[in-house]
């Protein structure tokens, strides 16, 4: 059946076909041996060494189309890549053919309608960037190198979620090509069961090729990092809790157990070492940050950066540094009781320090909690999310560092609501899928990814099967 996996080599892709691709094709197309074939085909995840046969680097939706043509065509696997994030590698296939959307990034803003078209293959970066002239914002990856699509279409969940809701409910149109090459539509208007099954979803459904967000005025956001050594870290998580039960929705931020920075405004005992930090972002000025964040502030920090900033320098202040390993998951827990405290804490000694690996519980609420309950984004009335994020570089740390990423998930079963943020996860199986887009939900997805893709030609996702395969 077209479109099902069957790795093969390059010398299996017919020739001529290939010659015909690269003469029509607008973009590159790149085999192994191409000068530039193993940066193309680099993705952030280190631990993930797979090779397509061909990268087809798109310049529009027409290369897209032809891409997608010529996969089917040859009986290639087809992987899409935007960011490259997935901790799992779904954007890349092995011996199949990825289809590369990094050089389609333009961005165009409307400042009276308070609006972005971004294309599909644009990162955070390039979003914030754009937007950052007129003052105006939409919620973003915690990364300026998270590509915009996967993001999306996952839900989003990002430092301004609280204020302002997930990407996904900021979205107000998506242009897509589908499995048969053709240019689909889908907004509020139009195609509207497409529109809804994109609100987490994935990319079961075709090819995004730009996107339209709702955008909000904000001039700047202050970040406050705050660092104690790890062994006060039960005592600021309890108050970090309880801070967050009555802060504003104009508060983001997160618990994160990482490795103290080597950097002037941090003390050496903590450089290098397993250090407890509490971020605290505000959608506001520094005065009403302080303000707000009094209690944190009163608790006897070690050391602290505070700035109030541009959101796009805040986009790029922790990007996670490309060429490691990395393992990550995800629990969301309906309620954060002492005991699940004390857990979590407990097992930031785990860690693989120092390295890039992080810790993380990121409160959710506010606006992600009272949006639409009607998405298939079951994950976002839990209270918090724990996120083991590891990032190592030797292999020989590979069983560890998992072990560690699965024992706190264990830790924190008795608090779970059983939901889960799938961007957060790289495959763990059928069941996790079906967490992360809601039971209640799977029927009506299977239908939708049926009309659009019944032979499942995008199944290098999250997978949501159509009927009959």
């Amino acid at each position: 059946m077209p479109g099902l996996p069957h790795p093969r080599s390059v010398a299996n892709v017919d020739t001529e076909a290939l010659a015909g691709l690269r003469d029509s094709f607008a973009g590159s197309v790149l085999t192994p041996g191409d000068p530039s074939f193993d940066d193309a085909r680099t993705i952030f995840n280190a631990m993930i060494e797979f090779r397509p046969s061909v990268i087809a680097q798109c310049e529009n939706p027409v290369d897209i189309a032809r891409a997608i043509r010529f996969g089917r065509d040859q009986d290639l696997e087809i992987s899409v890549r935007g960011g490259g994030h997935s901790v799992s590698g779904m954007a890349l296939t092995d011996g199949g053919i990825m289809i590369d959307l990094r050089r389609m990034h333009a961005a165009v803003v409307d400042p009276d309608a308070r609006t972005v078209r971004i294309a599909g293959g644009a990162t955070m970066s390039h979003l914030d960037r754009a937007t950052e002239p007129y003052g105006l914002v939409t919620t973003g990856g915690r990364v300026s190198t998270t590509g915009v699509g996967g993001f999306t279409l996952g839900g989003g969940s990002g430092w301004l979620d609280r204020k302002f809701g997930l990407a996904a409910d900021n979205l107000l149109s998506v242009t897509l090509v589908t499995a048969e090459g053709s240019t689909v539509h889908a907004s509020n208007d139009e195609n509207t069961e497409l529109f809804w099954a994109l609100h987490g979803g994935g990319g079961n459904f075709g090819v995004a090729t730009s996107f339209t967000f709702r955008l909000y005025p904000l001039a700047t956001v202050t970040a406050m990092l705050l660092l104690w050594p790890p062994e006060a870290g039960p005592e600021v998580a309890r108050a970090y809790r309880d801070f967050l039960e009555t802060a504003p929705d104009e508060v983001g931020g997160g618990l994160i157990y990482l490795t103290g920075p080597d950097e002037e405004w941090v003390p050496g005992p903590l450089v290098n070492r397993l250090t407890c930090a509490v971020l605290v972002v505000h959608a506001g000025p520094e005065a009403e940050a302080r303000a707000v964040a009094r209690p944190l502030l009163d608790l006897g920090h070690h050391a602290a950066m505070i700035e109030e900033m541009p959101y796009a320098e805040l986009q790029c202040m922790l990007d996670d540094p490309p060429g490691y390993r990395n393992y990550w998951t995800a629990e969301h827990l309906g309620s954060l009781p002492d005991e699940a405290i004390d857990l979590f804490c407990a097992r930031a000694h785990d860690m693989i320090v120092p390295s890039p690996s992080q810790h993380v519980l990121f409160p959710q609420g506010g606006a992600t909690a009272r949006g639409n309950q009607d998405f298939p984004l079951p994950w976002r009335g839990a209270a918090w999310v724990a996120h083991p994020f590891g990032l190592w570089e030797d292999p020989a740390d590979d069983a560890r560092g998992k072990q560690w990423a699965r024992d706190i998930r264990t830790d924190l079963k008795p608090w779970s609501t059983g939901a889960v943020f799938l961007n957060f996860i790289g495959d763990e199986g059928r069941e996790r899928v079906v967490a992360g887009l809601g039971a209640d939900h799977v029927e009506r997805l299977e239908t939708v990814k049926t009309q659009y893709d019944p032979d499942n030609v995008f199944h290098r996702n999250h997978n949501i099967k159509p009927r009959g395969v």
